[in-house]
């Protein structure tokens, strides 16, 4: 037998055995795996693909959502994931004590040196969550708050300089440069200035690169193991080492004022790694800071922007709110923290309907059965099996009928006790901070930056959606992509957090109060 035919039929044996393996191991995953009876699409059930794919698309949120609509509250979306879709299952995960973070996180993990997301370990968590904890305490809110309103003031004046020119305002961009110079002027006292020059507003491209291909890993861990990892750094290199860089700069800048110069966040984060002046890169304090500018950025502008969006849309909305900000304050300084801010009730209406339809985290927080806990896990009446990785999406849960009747309607008045649903019973299926020991800790500065923002910008100025088709970017497209087609509905992308754009809005400022914000203060 010739050489040619010894290795064709050496090919064709290996491949016959190949398809023979991936055959039985596909019927072992449909038939006799222990999560068989649990439906879900077909390829879902032999292959993390399924999502993994849907997470290269940035549409994963959109695709667990017709999966439940399809298959019901339970269902698998992976060989070993499970989703779940009921108050019930939201509350049995994340407020449960024999419940970790998944094996996934890992892959946001370098130097094996973990922040407070990615640490998995709960007295780790615990002792990184204590030291951050009077960070984010009511006090040093309060102290955070002028600093806060400067850069609200800062939004203020350029919305001012586009209106008086008529200049569209794309709500997503100037969302994104605040949140960003607020949360590292909050963080390390560094004045990022993303809102008046453009030298700094690569961090936000460079941030969503590493959001989005952790959100693949997330969904296929072993890639994290592999070269494709180096060749994504790579071709992103130039923005990911230039925000190294800057990251690096605000740190050092900081830590050369000492830990007792300001009662930022650097100095409590500080005594997380004592040592982390020898190598700022490697140290706990890098990995935290890296976090913080994530977490403090990415949430906020989400919200600003879909919140805006929803009340260009919806004019009897509009109009109720801007008639309780302007007849609750006499001036703009009465527009701080504090009973009178928070008891502007439709305000938080608003901001809680936005989250519930924009949530700025809209995929899902992976846990599994605590590696140590050896009894069977029960999960809103199932049984799920050891190694099975399992959660609830924030962005299905947020349109589940049973709990948001007409799911993709801006109704900011089911938040209020008045209501028949009433705000109590549906905070139990509101995700966008999620609960129990791993729930947001900034959940409060993120409130009082949402009201001051919002509320200050309906005091100083009118507005509406830009005219033509700019004023249809950031809404769904009928005819478009499915998830998609809804014109009124504002459009994020998944990639772990939520990307957007638009609206592009057109302001108008109210009588003469604009003088107030071209006035140097």
């Amino acid at each position: 037998m010739a050489l040619q035919d010894y290795t064709s039929s050496g090919l064709a044996y290996a491949m016959s055995l190949i398809t023979s393996s991936v055959l039985i191991y596909a019927g072992y995953l449909i038939l006799l795996h222990p999560l068989r009876k649990f439906p879900g699409p077909p390829l879902a059930r032999v292959t993390d693909w399924f999502a993994g794919l849907h997470a290269f698309k940035k549409d994963l949120h959109l695709e667990i959502l017709r999966t439940h609509d399809k298959y019901g509250s339970v269902v698998r979306f992976g060989p070993n994931r499970l989703l779940f879709n009921t108050v019930t299952a939201y509350t049995e995960i994340y407020q449960n004590d024999r419940v970790s973070k998944s094996h996934t996180y890992g892959s946001a993990v370098r130097n094996n040196v973990d922040n407070v997301l990615t640490a998995r370990d709960k007295s780790l968590h615990q002792t990184k969550r204590k030291m951050i904890a009077p960070a984010l305490s009511e006090r040093a809110v309060k102290s955070f708050e002028p600093s806060m309103t400067e850069h609200v003031t800062v939004f203020l004046k350029q919305i001012l300089k586009a209106s008086q020119v008529s200049e569209p305002v794309n709500v997503s961009e100037r969302a994104k440069y605040i949140a960003l110079d607020i949360v590292t002027q909050l963080s390390f006292g560094y004045a990022l200035q993303a809102q008046t020059s453009d030298e700094n507003r690569f961090v936000s491209k460079a941030l969503a690169f590493g959001l989005y291909r952790n959100n693949v890993w997330h969904h296929l861990f072993f890639l994290s193991k592999f070269w494709v990892y180096s060749i994504l750094d790579r071709v992103f290199f130039e923005y990911r080492e230039r925000y190294s860089q800057l990251l690096d700069k605000m740190i050092k800048s900081r830590m050369a004022r000492g830990t007792n110069d300001e009662r930022d966040f650097y100095s409590f984060l500080a005594e997380l790694d004592p040592d982390h002046a020898a190598n700022v890169r490697k140290s706990g304090l890098w990995w935290e800071a890296h976090f913080l500018v994530i977490a403090g950025s990415d949430t906020s502008a989400t919200t600003i922007a879909a919140t805006l969006f929803y009340l260009s849309r919806n004019p009897q909305c509009y109009q109720q709110l801007a008639n309780e900000i302007r007849s609750t304050f006499a001036c703009t300084q009465d527009i701080k923290g504090g009973p009178r801010l928070a008891g502007c009730h439709y305000l938080r209406a608003c901001i809680d309907e936005a989250l519930r339809l924009a949530p700025p985290v809209p995929g899902t927080l992976w846990r599994t059965q605590d590696p140590d806990d050896d009894q069977p896990l029960v999960i809103d009446g199932h049984v799920v099996p050891k190694g099975t990785i399992f959660g609830v999406s924030s962005y299905a849960i947020h349109h589940n009928e049973a709990y948001f009747p007409d799911p993709f309607a801006f109704k900011p008045e089911r938040w209020l006790e008045e209501h028949p649903a009433g705000a109590k019973h549906l905070s139990n299926a509101f995700a966008a901070f999620s609960v129990g020991a791993r729930g947001c800790a900034g959940k409060a500065m993120a409130y009082l930056e949402l009201r001051l923002v919002l509320a200050r910008t309906l005091w100083y100025f009118g507005f509406e959606a830009a005219s033509g088709s700019l004023g249809e970017v950031g809404g769904g497209r009928a005819g478009g992509p499915s998830g998609r087609e809804r014109p009124g509905e504002f459009q994020v992308e998944d990639i772990f957090t939520a990307r957007h754009d638009g609206p592009y809005l057109v302001f108008h400022p109210r009588g003469e109060l604009w003088k107030e914000l071209e006035s140097p203060s």
